[in-house]
């Protein structure tokens, strides 16, 4: 189970510093061209989106990598939850439903992460 919870962390955070990459440091006039979410916010917005999805793949590995506060591991699970709640509502408004069902599964992956890392295999136990 603790190896299981390594690779699904290590693969939720590797999508995460991708598209938090992507959002962060691609010019906003090339996001609204693949989507048109990015098009109505601004680029403080999405830019600050992006800081989040990095900090958050830093916060699913680093924590317990390096033993240090690695009970954020689990934190960092709920608020990528909370993350994507936020992310199936944009995609709802704009009827994207394939994003909205991506998010929904990226959801159900960190509530996986943040079960097993508050309980069955805590870094505190």
């Amino acid at each position: 189970m603790n190896l299981t919870l390594w690779i699904v962390a290590g693969l939720l955070a590797a999508l995460s510093l991708f598209s938090g990459a992507t959002k962060a440091f691609l010019p906003k006039s090339k996001l609204d061209e693949s989507t048109d979410w990015t098009e109505s916010a601004s680029a403080g917005f999405v830019r600050t989106l992006g800081g989040l999805e990095i900090l958050a793949a830093a916060g699913l590995i680093l924590p317990a990598a390096l033993d240090i506060a690695p009970v954020m591991v689990p934190v960092t699970a709920v608020c990528w939850i909370l993350l994507m709640i936020g992310g199936m509502i944009t995609h709802a408004r704009y009827r994207h439903y394939k994003n909205v069902a991506l998010c929904l599964v990226l959801l159900a992956v960190a509530a996986f992460v943040a079960w097993g890392r508050f309980g069955p295999e805590s870094f505190t136990g």
